[in-house]
């Protein structure tokens, strides 16, 4: 019993050491301490213990400092730890450093720690500093005064630049200014031969304008990778006006007709209007005629002489138009 109970003390003591010296390392990174020594970091442990209170991972800040160190940037750890609270990537900007130290690119600290603050990826700028990145625009549609359509597709070379890295623009900019210089280029060409012929004119143009002012980038060149005719913008436009121009006069036409035709039907009303009148006067004739024989202002000759009269009107009417005459006939003597 005293053997077992030995041994269970000896196990407690060691589960109580491990619990103890995982806590003092937790707290206390000895061997991170003793890299940095080892690397020519003078640091105190007292200083990593503070990061841990400070809520800063030691390594997070070591780490790079010993690269830093090694590469002969000349930077301190307060430096480090006041970027990686401010919400920077430690790493990252020194990294960059050394890229650029390496290109002999000047960089200072606080220039990397601005852009990477900034959102943007400061060891990526380094790189395309270095090694410049090539940026493939859309096809650019534009039409030249002969009203040829030109498709242009453009590949422009840029190189970041650092000191407009913190508010220059990005490659949207770019793109849109480039596709606004082909628009103006292609627009000034008196025909769309001269753009297939001398392509290269576009590039001088647009690089003439000075595209990459206010962007974080710095044109190299702009090269033209493809050129292709399009459609025939101008005759389009003719054949649409033309169109246009007919509807407008089909519809000025129909306006006409509508107006003859109201203006007809007006003048039948009027003429239905007229003959109901001459009619209505006519049927006032016979009596008209009877009171006139009362009175005695018309004799039985005077009525003869009337009837003749009518006759003739009538055998003349039927020799010029038989058939409106034989008509005519028949409506009198059915009215009689």
């Amino acid at each position: 019993m005293v053997f077992e109970s030995g041994w269970v003390a000896i196990l407690l003591i060691a589960v109580v050491a491990v619990i103890i010296l995982s806590v003092f390392f937790s707290f206390f990174p000895v061997m991170l301490w003793i890299s940095a020594l080892a690397s020519g970091v003078k640091l105190s442990i007292i200083t990593l213990v503070a990061m841990r209170l400070r809520r800063v991972v030691p390594s997070r800040i070591v780490n790079p400092l010993i690269k830093a160190t090694k590469a002969g940037l000349g930077l301190n750890i307060n430096q480090l730890e006041s970027h990686y609270l401010a919400g920077g990537n430690v790493d990252r900007v020194v990294n960059s450093l050394i890229a650029a130290q390496r290109a002999n690119i000047p960089l200072e600290f606080e220039r990397a720690a601005a852009i990477d603050l900034a959102g943007r990826d400061v060891l990526q700028a380094v790189q395309m500093s270095v090694n410049p990145r090539v940026i493939e625009t859309p096809v650019v549609s534009a039409v030249a005064k002969d009203g040829i359509e030109v498709k242009v597709k453009a590949r422009v070379t840029v190189r970041a630049n650092i000191d407009r890295l913190v508010g220059g623009a990005g490659e949207e900019t770019i793109i849109a200014r480039v596709g606004e210089g082909i628009v103006s280029t292609n627009g000034a060409s008196n025909s769309h031969k001269d753009v297939l012929e001398h392509p290269d004119r576009i590039s001088r143009t647009v690089l003439e304008k000075g595209l990459d002012a206010g962007t974080a980038f710095e044109i190299l060149s702009i090269d033209i990778a493809d050129v292709s005719v399009g459609k025939n913008i101008g005759a389009d436009l003719q054949t649409e006006q033309a169109e246009a121009d007919k509807r407008i006069a089909q519809a000025k036409a129909e306006e006409r007709r509508a107006m003859a035709v109201a203006q007809e039907q007006e003048m039948k009303a009027r003429v239905i209007e007229m003959r109901a009148r001459v009619v209505e006067a006519e049927s006032d004739v016979p009596l008209a005629m009877a009171e006139a024989f009362r009175n005695g202002q018309l004799g039985i000759m005077d009525y003869m002489n009337y009837r003749n009269i009518e006759a003739d009107t009538e055998m003349r009417g039927a020799i010029a138009k038989p058939e409106e005459s034989k008509k005519n006939q028949d409506d009198h003597n059915q009215n009689r």
